[in-house]
């Protein structure tokens, strides 16, 4: 390996150190409460070293944002390997939607709840990640209308009334506010609900 390849290799290693510690201080302390000279130290580096990579702490937190993304966007897309139907494709991709969010809580919520990233996106325009993981809900409605197998005809109303149903669903679960049911039913309840959700799209 020559020297050109062994720094790019050393800036990515250090790049991906900074990443994995910063998700650990923002869940840790919150967004609010996390700081670049906690990351630093957590990393045993001056935050100096921090700002050759990031410009702030919204563009990192952006950037720990959209590595959950991209394992969303892999799950969502491995999951409906196969599958033709796109009334099941649909409920398929809810499904790992809510798989992800179940097995990453706290990455959802920093994904999903807390306002940073948005702030990040209104800056930079640029939400690569965000915009494709829409984009596969949005495929996957389009070919529902397209087969005319969904009541809704507007693509958009139904993406939105769709993620919306699915956030609540998994926002309330992660956030324990279904405490007053046993775990077990909670979790045929939750898969119940959207495939009545489903149901009720369906053009039957």
């Amino acid at each position: 390996m020559g020297i050109i390849e062994r720094k790019e290799r050393d800036k990515q290693e250090m790049r991906l150190k900074i990443l994995e510690t910063a998700q650990q201080i923002f869940i840790e302390e919150g967004f609010e409460k996390a700081s670049i000279r906690a990351i630093a130290d957590r990393i045993e580096y001056s935050p100096a070293t921090i700002y050759l990579y990031f410009k702030d702490k919204n563009e990192l937190f952006f950037a720990v944002h959209e590595t959950g993304f991209e394992k969303l966007i892999l799950e969502m897309t491995n999951a409906i390997e196969g599958i033709t139907d796109p009334i099941e494709e649909l409920r398929t991709r809810g499904f790992a939607y809510m798989k992800f969010a179940f097995q990453n809580p706290e990455m959802y919520d920093l994904m999903f709840i807390q306002n940073a990233p948005m702030e990040s996106i209104k800056e930079s325009d640029i939400w690569a990640c965000g915009h494709q993981c829409f984009m596969l809900l949005f495929e996957t409605i389009q070919r529902c209308i397209d087969t005319n197998a969904i009541r809704i005809t507007d693509l958009h109303i139904a993406a939105m009334s769709i993620w919306s149903f699915m956030h609540g669903l998994v926002s309330l679960k992660i956030r324990n506010r279904f405490q007053k049911f046993g775990e077990g039913d909670v979790d045929e309840l939750m898969r119940n609900s959207v495939d009545q959700m489903i149901q009720l799209l369906k053009n039957e």
